[in-house]
């Protein structure tokens, strides 16, 4: 494998792909400077920051007597705008690599509010520590009040356990099952007693409703608190191990490799779970590069989305149209299916998915339009209902705007057809892709129709 076609791959698992206007900075770079320059430019934490403080019901009420429904309608307006601020946030920024792994934890810490500040608060607890300590981001999520809340942990109290973050925390956080047992689950949750959030959203230690007696977990006693379960659960390699698989499947391939994982685990468990070492690891090894390893994975809708978007430089006249993707895709951000998050890889793909994902990349290049019926919002469903027959109301609902003339301007000069199909396109040109490539009437036909392929949907 050349040069460029290395970093192509880098930037298409560690970050949303690469642009056409920077292949050519990229492909002077060694794939070592490569992977320093995405740590370089990733190292501006840039929190999300639009949903500006905690409101709940009451509060709002004693505004001007507002209702219940009105209420609601505002909370759901801040739902929406985290949303799609989160995604122009990784169309656009140039910390890709932090914004990639913010999206990989904030899948593995999968958690559901209806409190738009307490998501937006998850989020940037995952984005500040996503290339830092492991440690701290298990125990700063563990203390989350979205994370509390959705486990209910807020309601675990002495006399009476509750076991749901105490299990979920082995068996998806880090250890993984067959690594505990039912016992354990119930002395661990014994120590997380008392964990619990006040009114705004801050951290607190119950003492009066925690169990302060010895427990017995993981082989070791004493009088542990929840802090001391992490510390126990990261003393054990099996959670390197757990946390390492995962993390295969997300950069390098669905099938992971036993020993590569190993390496990986040592790597992590060595540094005292410290992320940056781990991942400089594995974008540093030979065998990330592997043909095995190219073009094999399925991106996930944002995956898809965001590098479409952030290819194209393209604007949203209308950004609700993106949350429509998202629901027509099967991955709406803030809103996993369960705690298990999704569960990615050929899942991302069934018939319906996969006609959206043809259909969108010709939509937004084009200014065309694309029919939503079958997976509507609930507030879009008066709007689609009326819409159908009205194709010009319909086209202003989802109407975009790509900057043609700098993606094609930011094309390095001489650059084959062949060359910005082979950047545009994970997998080797196959026939289909050749034939697209030479028939083409020009540059912006021929990538239109190729982001359009079934190849398209692969990195």
């Amino acid at each position: 494998m050349d040069n460029i076609k290395k970093i192509k791959h880098l930037y298409s698992r560690a970050a949303f792909g690469l642009r056409l206007e920077d292949a050519k900075r990229a492909g002077a770079l060694t794939v070592k400077q490569a992977v320093d320059d995405l740590f370089m430019r990733s190292q501006p934490n840039i929190p999300l920051d639009i949903v500006s403080g905690n409101i709940n019901f009451k509060d709002f009420l004693e505004k001007d007597g507002l209702t219940r429904k009105m209420f609601l309608q505002e909370q759901r307006q801040q739902e929406k705008g985290l949303n799609v601020y989160w995604v122009q946030q990784m169309s656009t920024t140039d910390a890709q690599l932090r914004e990639k792994m913010t999206l990989f934890w904030h899948n593995h810490f999968a958690c559901r509010t209806q409190n738009p500040w307490f998501a937006q608060q998850l989020n940037n607890i995952h984005r500040q520590c996503a290339l830092g300590s492991f440690k701290t981001l298990l125990t700063e999520v563990s203390k989350a009040p979205a994370m509390l809340q959705f486990l209910n942990n807020q309601q675990n109290q002495k006399n009476h356990p509750n076991e749901n973050f105490a299990r979920e925390l082995m068996e998806l956080f880090t250890i993984g099952r067959g690594n505990y047992t039912e016992q354990d689950i119930k002395e661990s949750a014994r120590a997380f007693t008392g964990w619990g959030f006040r009114k705004d959203g801050a951290f607190v230690a119950r003492a009066p409703l925690h169990d302060d007696g010895s427990k017995t977990f993981l082989g070791k006693s004493g009088n542990f608190t929840g802090d001391d379960i992490i510390d126990i659960l990261l003393s054990k390699k099996e959670t390197a191990l757990f946390i390492c698989n995962k993390l295969y499947k997300y950069l390098v391939n669905e099938t992971p490799d036993a020993a590569h994982v190993t390496g990986m685990a040592d790597v992590f468990y060595q540094s005292g779970y410290e992320i940056t070492p781990l991942l400089k690891h594995i974008f540093n090894a030979e065998w990330f590069y592997a043909d095995k390893n190219v073009g094999t994975l399925i991106k996930s809708p944002v995956e898809f989305i965001v590098g479409l978007n952030r290819q194209f430089y393209i604007d949203y006249k209308n950004p609700d149209v993106l949350m429509q993707f998202e629901r027509a895709l099967g991955q709406v951000l803030f809103y996993p299916p369960n705690v298990a998050g999704w569960p990615g890889g050929k899942n991302w793909i069934d018939s319906s998915s996969l006609m959206y994902r043809i259909k969108i990349p010709s939509t937004v290049l084009n200014d065309g339009v694309i029919n939503f019926s079958g997976k509507p919002d609930p507030e879009d469903e008066a709007f689609i209902a009326t819409s159908l027959n009205k194709r010009k109301d319909v086209n202003t609902q989802v109407q975009t705007q790509p900057d043609w003339s700098r993606f094609l301007n930011g094309i390095p000069a001489n650059t084959s057809r062949a060359t910005i199909a082979q950047i545009l396109i994970a997998p080797r040109l196959n026939n289909n892709l050749m034939n697209i490539v030479t028939r083409s009437k020009d540059v912006k036909a021929m990538v239109i129709e190729l982001v359009s392929t079934p190849e398209y949907q692969l990195c």
